[in-house]
């Protein structure tokens, strides 16, 4: 009988699985690790700016300057919290327009330090400062995912922290060095995933089932991302922040970039419904251990159309509202249909959400499999105590 051996060898087909893939990714981080070199283009950005932290102290109504038909201007006085000029107070001339902020008394902003050696030094607005209520929120996130989530919500941080960091010292840098777009996505992606999926779910079958159904739907995603980029000749997404970065840092390949983002974009939802699709079929297998993989597959796959239908709607919507206020613009101008939906700028969100969807939407049969495969050559988990912390 072959049966008793089963655990043992799948057990080690996962590792036979997962193992190789996690070598691949090391040595993709070791070779695509920037180096510090970031050569910039001839650039229209120009030298960094001096952005301090000031305080809006009063606001009196003025005049207009000559040869100008606004009416409600008005002058801030402002207190320098940092910078050289600390303490100091200054003003800022306020003209109604476009983007005209609306100060109050009290009010914590950002200004930029312009000094020329005829006209002294002055100031302008920048921004407001943020940085405190989005604190308290980033606590207060905190704080209820703990609170909900227990150790698993506390390792979820960890992952999340993780997570961003990666993004910040390899994926960008990477990317500013001239390093594959596509490459560095795949890589930061799989390692990003690694770590998100085992602090958060533990080091267990059930979560490397869920690691490689995630890992093979980003091989896809990316294999029709190259695909549908190349076929629709879509270059940069049209936006302008592209064609900037395209001036400043000319060795960053805009297609590759689209790419990247496409795979990059596509993470959260995609390990969403990869670890509920694993988990759902652990727990039908613990309910009936007599359960076979087809029977475990088949029921949990009924959870898994449900699933993937709820999601792709999120996937779809959540960059339809990202795309408001461009969609507003084209129904002002009433171009018709077609050319909108052809046009780059909306060609290059339709190929990212389409794209994505049907990622996300592979993804649950991939990972279904992978996890009834597994859990039926697995002896059935012991029973655990109800509410224990997890």
């Amino acid at each position: 009988m072959r049966r008793p051996t089963l655990p043992l060898d799948v057990d080690r087909l996962l590792v036979a699985v997962i193992a190789p893939l996690a070598l691949a990714t090391v040595v993709g981080l070791v070779v695509l690790w920037p180096d510090g070199d970031r050569p910039r283009g001839p650039g229209v950005v120009g030298e960094p700016v001096e952005l301090v932290d000031a305080t809006v102290e009063a606001v009196r109504p003025t005049a207009c300057g000559p040869g100008t038909r606004a009416t409600g201007c008005a002058v801030a006085e402002i207190r320098i919290e940092d910078g050289i000029d600390a303490g100091a107070t200054a003003t800022l001339d306020l003209v109604p327009g476009p983007g005209q902020p609306d100060l109050a008394p009290g009010d914590a902003i950002v200004v930029g330090r312009a000094s020329d050696p005829q006209l002294g030094t002055s100031y302008y607005f920048s921004d407001f400062q943020r940085r405190a209520p989005l604190v308290v929120l980033g606590v207060l996130f905190a704080v209820v995912v703990v609170a909900v989530g227990r150790l698993r919500g506390l390792a979820a941080l960890v992952g999340v922290a993780v997570s961003v960091a990666l993004v910040v010292t390899f994926v960008l840098p990477a990317l500013l060095e001239g390093s594959s777009p596509l490459a560095v996505s795949i890589v930061g992606s799989a390692a990003i995933m690694f770590v998100l999926l085992y602090l958060a779910h533990g080091v267990t079958a059930m979560t490397t089932a869920a690691l490689v159904g995630t890992l093979a739907s980003l091989a896809l995603t990316g294999l029709l991302a190259g695909i549908f980029v190349e076929a629709a000749h879509l270059v940069s997404g049209g936006s302008e922040e592209a064609t900037l970065l395209q001036f400043n840092v000319g060795q960053v390949n805009l297609q590759g970039l689209l790419l990247g983002s496409i795979i990059i974009g596509s993470l959260g939802v995609l390990n969403d419904v990869t670890v509920t699709q694993a988990s759902a079929v652990w727990q039908l297998r613990e309910a009936d251990p007599a359960m076979g993989a087809g029977a475990v597959y088949r029921s949990a796959m009924r959870i898994g159309r449900d699933h993937i239908a709820s999601a792709v709607d999120t996937l779809v919507l959540a960059y339809a509202g990202a795309s408001l206020p461009l969609l507003l613009l084209f129904s002002l101008a009433e171009n018709p249909v077609g050319e909108v939906l052809s046009g780059e700028l909306v060609a290059s969100e339709l190929v990212r959400t389409l794209v994505g969807s049907i990622g996300l939407a592979l993804s649950v049969p991939v990972t279904t499999g992978i996890a009834a495969f597994v859990v039926t050559r697995r002896p059935p988990a012991p029973a655990r105590a109800r509410g224990a912390d997890r």
